[in-house]
């Protein structure tokens, strides 16, 4: 067995900031200008705030749970969480909703915690089919349900905004496991539950 290459160290602050200047100089501008004198710390600030999900552990969300639900089984859905996320190949934004349905075996979980394990994930560098995998394989490992469901539908910026030029496009991935996948009358149900109103 190979030795596993180390992580990367994590640069400094200073060193992120330089980065970004570096950038904006390879990209024509002069970074002595008014407006641009303040951008590489503002941008330091973004990049806190749009990948807070590296600090964030998914599955402690799901580890508080509750199991006097009166024998509740039926399936739980959350749909229409807003996510935005940053697509690793081209660092664009990745913008768009997911909706995450599980039937329990015998506990729940808080609903805001299935938000928050979408919201970890999508604080991310992603690619949507992995992140659409990571949420639901979370919560069929924490949770052991019967059966999970997650879709997600988002507008990737590096399609829209370079490259092909295509606005008004969506793409859309779905994961489904256990009960989910096995049975058709299950996996019908959760899509019609997060089905768009008209």
């Amino acid at each position: 067995m190979g030795k596993k290459t180390p992580k990367p160290r994590k640069p400094s602050r200073k060193q992120a900031e330089e980065a970004v200047r570096t950038l904006l100089l390879w990209s024509g501008e002069d970074t002595r200008r008014e407006g641009l004198i303040d951008t590489p710390r503002r941008v330091a600030d973004a990049y806190l705030d749009w990948f807070s999900g590296y600090k964030d552990d998914p599955v402690e969300f799901l580890t508080r749970t509750f199991e006097e639900v009166e024998g509740y089984d039926e399936m739980i859905v959350l749909r229409d969480i807003e996510f935005e996320s940053h697509c690793e190949h081209h660092m664009a934004p990745i913008i768009g909703h997911a909706h995450v349905g599980y039937l329990p075996r015998n506990k729940v979980v808080g609903i805001s915690k299935l938000a928050r394990v979408v919201e970890a994930f999508a604080r991310r560098f992603q690619v949507q089919e992995k992140m659409t995998a990571q949420i639901a394989n979370c919560i069929q490992d924490v949770l052991g349900p019967r059966g999970v469901g997650v879709v997600i539908e988002a507008s990737h910026q590096c399609m829209t905004t370079r490259g092909i030029h295509k606005s008004n496009v969506s793409m859309v991935t779905s994961q489904m496991l256990g009960s989910f996948r096995k049975d058709a009358r299950t996996r019908a149900e959760f899509l019609q539950m997060i089905e768009k109103r008209r």
